[in-house]
């Protein structure tokens, strides 16, 4: 059965850029024009992925990104011309999943669209870990740290599980985009800067080391 990806965006000339690809790939696309549909739209069947414009009428993609989160873990990837630090450090605040800046190459959608829904959709383990006082359970995708659980998104997940079962190793950001995200990266590694950053603030914890020059890493337990 194809996906289900619901685009919320306001611009139809975007839309058409989007739906076409998207369809022919395989996804079955549904297109919503304000925020308020894109909502509506979203309670009206079940979605496997959600393309989301920022600047939207009625009710902006940051409010909308807001409200699925509520009520869902579904993955959402931001689309907009906003790319100031700070925008896109609200969306992942708001958990969203990624984060694509206008203009963008549909070839770069597609491969962040396949990648997310392959991390998402595929069969959980029964797999845990304990490192220190942090706690991940594969198949649930939950984490505690000191017992409290902690919301994280699919891409900061994927990239604390990646550390926790290399510790000690260093991953360098392409090593980070090509484990996690699942492509060659077009553009700058902004991104996982931001990613890696709200981890931290999240697990609130100073496990994640910088290492100058080339990447980051988590040290071996002792």
């Amino acid at each position: 059965m194809a996906e289900k990806i619901l685009i919320v965006e306001d611009e139809k000339a975007i839309q058409d850029i989007l739906i076409e690809p998207l369809a022919f790939a395989g996804y079955d696309v549904t297109a919503a024009s304000d925020g308020l549909e894109g909502i509506n739209l979203f309670h009206t069947k079940c979605f496997d992925l959600v393309l989301l414009d920022i600047m939207l009428p009625k009710i902006d993609g940051y409010a909308v990104c807001e409200m699925i989160r509520q009520e869902s873990k579904i993955p959402i990837i931001l689309l907009t011309a906003l790319d100031a630090e700070d925008d896109q450090i609200k969306g992942f605040d708001l958990l969203a999943d990624d984060y694509i800046t206008k203009p963008f190459s549909i070839k770069l959608v597609l491969k962040r669209v396949e990648a997310l829904l392959r991390r998402t959709m595929g069969e959980g383990t029964q797999n845990q870990i304990q490192y220190k006082d942090i706690f991940v359970s594969e198949a649930e995708r939950q984490v505690l740290v000191a017992g409290k659980e902690i919301s994280l998104t699919h891409i900061e997940f994927d990239i604390l599980l990646l550390f926790l079962k290399n510790q000690g190793r260093v991953f360098t950001r392409d090593d980070l985009l090509n484990f996690v995200w699942g492509y060659d990266f077009v553009g700058d590694e902004k991104g996982v800067n931001f990613h890696i950053m709200n981890l931290r603030k999240k697990i609130n914890v100073n496990y994640i080391e910088t290492v100058r020059g080339v990447g980051y890493k988590i040290a071996k337990e002792n």
